[in-house]
């Protein structure tokens, strides 16, 4: 497996090692053992899973402490542009977010730990999205940023009016209006 430190601390791109031959491919998707030599002792509690249509954008989400998450996030099928937005107020970063690629055909990971907000939008005709979670999901802590916040300017590689947004997310705060717990 190679590591791809990216530009904010804390995120990490997880490219596997892929052994291809005339019947397909092997790989090791996840080894807990690695993680944590690579994350510290982080147990993975729930396996969240989701397809979507090209365009249909999900995020930018977070659980607020004592049960933020860290992510480690794969594309099964399909393409993705996968954003994390640090929400870490001590950090250098905070406020700064990062894109990544994620696909059936790269198979790369990303690890999101806790104090960021995470999204991805389809980029492909559909695609299946998988992710684990270190903490349960509970909708009283729940919360988000607003996935077209002009103070971002998150460019999604598709144009605003093919995006397609649940209206819960379409209601979110600005990054300028939320107060980050991190």
């Amino acid at each position: 497996m190679n590591l791809i430190k990216g530009t904010i601390d804390g995120l990490v791109l997880l490219e596997p090692t892929i052994f291809k031959d005339e019947r397909g491919y092997f790989m090791e998707s996840y080894n807990q053992k690695n993680i944590n030599k690579l994350f510290g002792n982080i147990q993975f509690v729930q396996d969240n899973e989701s397809e979507s249509s090209r365009g249909v954008l999900r995020g930018l989400h977070f659980q607020k402490p004592p049960l933020a998450q860290a992510k480690l996030v794969r594309c099964l099928k399909g393409e993705i542009l996968d954003v994390a937005l640090d929400l870490r107020k001590k950090s250098r970063t905070y406020g700064l977010f990062e894109t990544n690629l994620l696909s059936d055909k790269n198979k790369n990971k990303l690890f999101i730990p806790k104090g960021f907000a995470h999204g991805f939008i389809v980029l492909s005709e559909s695609a299946i999205v998988s992710y684990k979670v270190d903490n349960y999901y509970d909708p009283k802590y729940e919360s988000g940023v607003l996935w077209n916040d002009t103070d971002l300017n998150i460019d999604w590689k598709i144009k605003a009016n093919e995006i397609i947004v649940s209206e819960k997310d379409k209601s979110l705060p600005t990054f300028n209006n939320i107060i980050s717990p991190f």
